[in-house]
């Protein structure tokens, strides 16, 4: 009798995917093309729009095409590379978008767009960044966009970032080669702040920039050239915005003196010879239109900052006279009026006011520079008759009494001697 062979079983155990289960395909011309049809229904009815979309948002995957979704409300469709619209299908572009808003900007117009993604993002709270990274993306295709679709995006911009939507920084966005070069980054950027300044003022742009410190950025937009520099200044005043071009002033002015002090720092480390670290400050001063007295109290902070100053009283006086005599020709050069010896003089009280171990230390440092023509005596007198600052000022007073009894008594002699004659 024959025994029945069994057939061999697969190891392992057969699961039967769910239709539910499948990973649904990836189609963003489907999701575009059900947006659309939506978005065309509504026409230009502004309430219409944000209650399609509020309801859309439960049967399309906003999460999966949100790109695509922000895209389509700004430029009626899919971006591609490059910045122009993807045109695969019959209706590949909706007319419900803002860059089909009049090239004659309308004001009333763009906000109540603005308030279609406010409602949107308020609706989907996860739309948010999603929109953060889509703007970003939207801004490097600025030079494909046409002319009037930028002013329109500069427009909107400005009320996004107003309101919260975007951060200021996103506008850093646009810090890139061949937007810089062509100066439309910064036509774009000064098209943002000309419509904050006509809806907001010019204050409430001031404190928005200060506050998220774009103004530390703002040379980025400029192509190094003197006549892009010129283009700069009067692109700014020529739309009002003489402030802000204040705020990029003193920006460049500051990071101007960060350069000079390296570049000091630079040459004293290395030992250079005083006269050529003279005209090399004096030369990068004149470029960068640093004053004399600012930069003679440069001078002071890099070179009090070379040492390791002693921690007793008694012996950094001593070191301090020794240091500084090392260097009186470096600042004799830069002490060349009333003004710049006065702030040199106000900034070693600032000094040894600020560092307690230098107290005593105020009388021989002015006598030093007293006697290799730093600072005159009739910049001591001012300085010992006015207050200009009071921080110690009773104490480096009698510090200098005795000399400035004898100053006084000798300008006294001196005038009696010039009465006679």
């Amino acid at each position: 009798m024959s025994q029945k062979v069994e057939k061999p079983v697969l190891s392992g155990q057969r699961i039967k995917t769910r239709k539910r289960d499948e990973k649904e395909k990836y189609d963003p011309v489907g999701f575009r093309d059900a947006i659309i049809t939506g978005l065309d229904k509504c026409a230009k009815d502004f309430e219409a729009i944000s209650r399609y979309l509020d309801g859309a948002g439960s049967k399309l995957d906003y999460r999966r095409y949100g790109e695509n979704l922000f895209d389509i409300l700004i430029a009626g469709g899919i971006l591609v590379p490059g910045g122009t619209l993807n045109l695969e299908g019959e209706i590949s572009k909706t007319d419900a978008c803002i860059f089909n808003t009049p090239d004659e900007i309308n004001i009333d117009v763009m906000k109540s767009w603005e308030q279609v993604f406010v409602k949107l993002m308020r609706r989907y709270k996860y739309l948010e960044k999603i929109f953060q990274e889509e703007i970003k993306k939207i801004l490097t295709y600025v030079k494909y966009f046409k002319p009037e679709d930028r002013k329109k995006l500069s427009v909107m911009m400005f009320l996004w970032i107003s309101n919260g939507s975007l951060p200021f920084s996103s506008v850093l966005t646009l810090n890139n080669s061949h937007l810089v070069k062509d100066h439309l980054a910064l036509d774009f950027l000064i098209d943002i702040f000309k419509w904050w300044r006509q809806e907001r003022g010019v204050m409430s742009l001031h404190s928005s920039i200060k506050k998220s410190n774009i103004e530390s950025h703002l040379m980025t937009f400029v192509p190094d050239s003197k006549q892009s520099q010129a283009y700069f200044r009067s692109a700014f005043e020529e739309n009002g915005l003489d402030e802000i071009l204040k705020l990029y002033n003193d920006q460049h002015q500051l990071q101007a003196k960060k350069e000079l002090q390296i570049l000091l720092n630079d040459g004293l480390t290395e030992g250079k010879p005083l006269r050529d670290i003279v005209i090399e400050l004096k030369e990068y001063a004149v470029k960068e239109a640093i004053q004399e007295h600012e930069t003679v109290c440069i001078i002071w902070t890099t070179v009090m900052g070379l040492p390791e100053w002693n921690k007793k009283e008694e012996l950094v006086t001593d070191q301090a006279v020794r240091h500084l005599k090392l260097y009186t020709a470096l600042f004799s050069a830069f002490a060349q009026n009333a003004r710049s010896e006065l702030s040199l003089l106000l900034k070693v009280q600032e000094y040894c006011y600020s560092n307690m171990t230098f107290m005593k230390a105020f009388q021989k440092i002015i006598m030093l520079f007293y006697k290799t023509d730093v600072i005159s005596e009739q910049v001591i007198l001012k300085w010992y008759k006015q207050d200009f600052n009071v921080k110690g000022k009773m104490m480096f007073v009698d510090q200098m009494k005795k000399f400035i009894d004898w100053l006084q008594n000798a300008e006294e002699e001196s005038d009696s001697d010039r009465s006679s004659d």
